[in-house]
């Protein structure tokens, strides 16, 4: 059996092979795919009336752009220098997908919270998405570049640091360390604890299905219905097929959960579903919210998401999962410390793959757009230690990974500042062909988009 230094001494051996400081470099090739064709070839199977609001979205800033086209940067990392070292990757590693949540035990914590992606993929490839989002976050907030490289390399730093820590930690622990508010609190700036405590403190206790009601649903025709507004939350014909097909659906999703929840979820009666549009990339696939209300008239909503094969399978190999739903949910268990009770998978009539989880839970939703420079680095080094946890709770390279990247040397943390620029700068490119294309007509975009 291998220990933990024979471990950090292999990732220590591969600086030869792949020198720390190839990491920084960025070329865009001749044989580059058009960035502009590889997010039509994306548009497959999506809702063709909401297509247009897709790409609304994204040409709001090419911050914007950035996270609508994971699969344009997973055809670009698949061709930058790698390892070979595998983890349980998001696949869509930016700032946003980032935030705080509420645990089963109601505790709220900071972590990763969007897994569509997700897949086993080489560990290089996260970290180098988070920290090109941290350049075009410090541009879109009018900081600087070198604002924006700094808060880069720290993220990485922190990455590195906390993944030599993990690495010689008991597996059990690393499976349980979870960065709680108060955690979360501590690394930011003094000046702004006061008022990130207060946003936590409200949107937990004001956060969830009871909240979301008076927001999403009304009485309709004396019946209790989510309402409609157009053109990003709206209903299908209800035909006797739609109804057979969505009973179906949720005995599937229902056989996914374990059995005490399965009691829990029978607790609550189907009242209404929509489609809501969501998100940036995932614009167009179908998201079913769904109103479940109980006895006693409580309400809860769960979010059914279509999802198909992450952008990384490619290049990184198809998932274990011949279920797409499936190979969401056990990502985000493996990579988050606790997750929703009520994750689960389902398949329509249709065939057509989706995950389950609940609409909304306590979630915070970090306010990028009004971050300064301070904040920005707190932020993007609390997001490095939170990747670094998520990548070692389930992978046995953790250790090589750590001696690769060295406790004390700065090189990998000073490459990936070098990366962030370049990429964030080929981002504006690609974010302006799209425009170029909208212009020419050969794309439609939404003018009323927001995200």
């Amino acid at each position: 059996m291998t220990t933990w230094r024979d471990r950090t001494a292999a990732g220590k051996a591969l600086r030869a092979t792949i020198p720390r400081k190839q990491h920084a470099l960025w070329n865009a090739e001749e044989a580059r795919p058009d960035p502009v064709d590889l997010l039509q070839d994306s548009d497959a199977g999506r809702m063709r009336e909401l297509i247009a609001i897709r790409y609304g979205r994204m040409l709001q800033s090419p911050f914007a752009f950035y996270r609508g086209a994971a699969g344009v940067m997973a055809a670009d990392l698949a061709r930058t220098p790698i390892t070979g070292l595998k983890v349980q990757a998001c696949g869509d590693c930016h700032l946003v997908n980032f935030g705080g949540f509420a645990t089963p035990e109601r505790n709220i914590i900071f972590d990763i919270n969007d897994f569509d992606e997700t897949l086993p993929a080489p560990w290089e490839w996260d970290v180098k998405r988070l920290v090109a989002s941290i350049v075009l976050a410090a541009r879109s907030n009018g900081l600087t570049d070198s604002h924006g490289r700094e808060s880069a390399v720290n993220c990485a730093r922190k990455y590195r640091l906390h993944m030599r820590e993990f690495s010689s930690m008991d597996p059990l622990r690393v499976w349980y360390t979870e960065t709680r508010s108060t955690d979360f609190l501590d690394s930011l700036p003094k000046h702004v604890r006061k008022h990130v405590r207060k946003r936590i403190e409200q949107t937990a206790a004001h956060s969830g299905s009871e909240f979301d009601f008076p927001k999403l649903a009304g009485s309709v025709g004396g019946q209790v219905r989510i309402i409609d507004q157009p053109p990003l939350i709206f209903h299908r014909e209800a035909t006797p097929d739609a109804v057979a097909s969505l009973v179906q659906l949720f005995h599937r999703y229902k056989e996914t959960l374990s059995d005490d929840r399965r009691i829990l979820f029978g607790r609550y009666r189907l009242v209404d579903v929509a489609i809501k549009v969501v998100g940036v990339g995932s614009v167009g696939r179908r998201c079913w919210i769904a109103l479940m209300m109980s006895e006693g008239n409580d309400p809860l909503f769960l979010q059914f998401k279509e999802v198909v094969g992450s952008v990384l399978e490619v290049y990184a190999g198809k998932s274990a999962y011949s279920h797409q739903g499936h190979r969401v949910v056990m990502g985000q268990r493996l990579m988050q410390p606790t997750s929703d009770i009520f994750l689960g998978w389902t398949t329509a009539a249709d065939g057509r793959q989706y995950y389950v989880r609940q609409l909304h839970d306590a979630k915070i939703k970090p306010l990028i757009g009004a971050f300064d420079a301070e904040m920005l680095d707190a932020y993007a080094q609390a997001c490095g230690w939170v990747l670094a946890r998520a990548h070692a709770k389930a992978s046995e390279a953790s250790a090589t990974i750590s001696g690769y990247l060295g406790s004390s040397s700065d090189e990998f943390d000073t490459a990936m500042g070098k990366f962030a620029v370049a990429y964030a700068d080929q981002t504006e490119r690609d974010y302006a062909a799209l425009k170029a294309s909208v212009r020419q007509g050969k794309i439609v975009a939404s003018e009323t988009s927001h995200v």
